[in-house]
């Protein structure tokens, strides 16, 4: 009995441990990274300053012009991903 109950608890540390993990991974995962990026449809520039500063981005198009757009901070929608193939910073605020 006092076997069983050993293992139980054992496995109980081990399945709170792995949780555990998981919840550490997955928090910095969850936040949008500097710059271009995609996800499964969807394309973004995320602009990560603390100055509040405007800055402006090319934004590279499949099959059409490319274009200059002025981003404040934070996360902005370039469009659908099978359509945008990038965006920078091209070295001037706005």
């Amino acid at each position: 009995m006092r076997r069983t109950f050993t293992n139980a608890l054992g496995s109980a540390a081990l399945v709170l441990a792995s949780l555990g993990a998981v919840t550490t991974t997955a928090s910095p995962a969850a936040a949008d990274p500097c710059g271009f990026f995609e996800t499964g449809s969807d394309a973004f520039y995320n602009h990560c300053t603390s100055d509040g500063s405007r800055v402006v981005i090319k934004v590279e198009v499949a099959l059409a012009p490319d274009y200059e757009r002025c981003v404040g901070p934070g996360k902005h929608w370039l469009g659908s991903a099978s359509k945008i193939q990038g965006a920078y910073y091209v070295g001037r605020t706005c």
